[in-house]
């Protein structure tokens, strides 16, 4: 066979593969198109990390000033705060909310009823599509120490309200709760559907030998989603640097700010109302890096394992 004819016949293959997939290939521009104009494109704006930024210059007239604002940055105290802040809330949120989503896919996925399991699956996704500024009001009315229906009973009970919300330890907890009870429905419809995909005979068969439910859960149904269980375990790693701006600003007050001031809140604070966009542009530049290097790491710790993304 002719050189010649092996590349006309390779050739016309793929413009075959191409016409056939054109389109899907024109469904996915709107989503290239997003990411090059709100994703990388806003990265050219990293520099004035290095820069004095001002107005009048613009990002690339501004004068450098190399890593000046990373020293002003990690030399004040306040900053240090704002990062550990941020640090333990996100970590709460990972380590205490992330299985919730997964015992609430398993526990709905047994339900057999299944008027019951739709109605319970309403009710659960349902705080995903409410903005924190509802979800925030909704805490506040529950826990609040003058009027909150909370504190209602406990006067009752006890003749003295709690501060809920003015108490440092249990407004961390209402924090990662009220995250935790907005996005789990949400989030466990990952794990439904990586349980839909597990062999049902395998059930059929521990059931004949005698496996009772937890036994079936652990050896089955675990192993069966652990692939998806670490890769969103990985993705989670990339958002330890961010904690939701919205979620902590409809919830934190004067009081308990040497807890509740995180990376998001300063970024608002000192870059937006403060005008020090270099500064913020720093410590932005620095929760990027963090999360890069933890989601590397996470995944180089799951190729031990063979359950890498990449």
């Amino acid at each position: 066979m002719p050189a010649g004819s092996g590349k006309s016949s390779l050739s016309l293959q793929r413009r075959r593969k191409l016409k056939q997939n054109l389109p899907l290939l024109i469904m996915f521009v709107p989503v290239i198109a997003f990411y090059l104009i709100f994703k990388y494109a806003p990265m050219v704006g990293v520099i004035v990390a290095f820069k004095s930024y001002n107005f009048a210059d613009g990002i690339f007239g501004s004068p450098w000033v190399g890593l000046k604002n990373f020293h002003i940055l990690f030399s004040n105290p306040k900053s240090l705060l704002i990062i550990r802040n941020t640090l333990v809330l996100s970590l709460m949120s990972i380590f205490i909310g992330f299985p919730f989503p997964i015992m609430l896919a398993i526990m709905l996925n047994e339900v057999k009823k299944i008027w019951f399991k739709k109605t319970v699956q309403t009710l659960v996704f349902l705080p995903h599509f409410l903005s924190w500024v509802i979800v925030g009001g909704m805490v506040v009315t529950i826990f609040s120490q003058e009027s909150g229906v909370i504190n209602h009973w406990i006067q009752q009970w006890t003749g003295s309200a709690f501060p809920f919300l003015y108490n440092e330890t249990s407004w961390m907890f209402i924090f990662v709760g009220s995250g935790i009870w907005k996005e789990a429905g949400f989030s466990a419809i990952v794990y439904l559907a990586a349980l839909s995909s597990i062999d049902t005979s395998l059930y059929e068969a521990a059931s004949i030998d005698g496996a009772g439910k937890w036994k079936q859960m652990w050896h089955i149904t675990l192993p069966g989603i652990a692939p998806t269980i670490v890769l969103m375990l990985i993705l989670s790693m990339g958002k330890v640097m961010e904690v939701g701006f919205d979620h902590v600003y409809t919830l934190q007050n004067s009081v308990v700010s040497n807890v509740s001031e995180v990376i998001s809140t300063y970024i608002y604070t000192i870059g937006l109302q403060k005008g020090q966009f270099s500064l913020t542009s720093a410590m932005g530049l620095f929760e990027s890096v963090v999360g890069f290097i933890l989601v590397i790491t996470a995944n180089t710790i799951a190729r031990k394992f063979n359950r890498g993304i990449w």
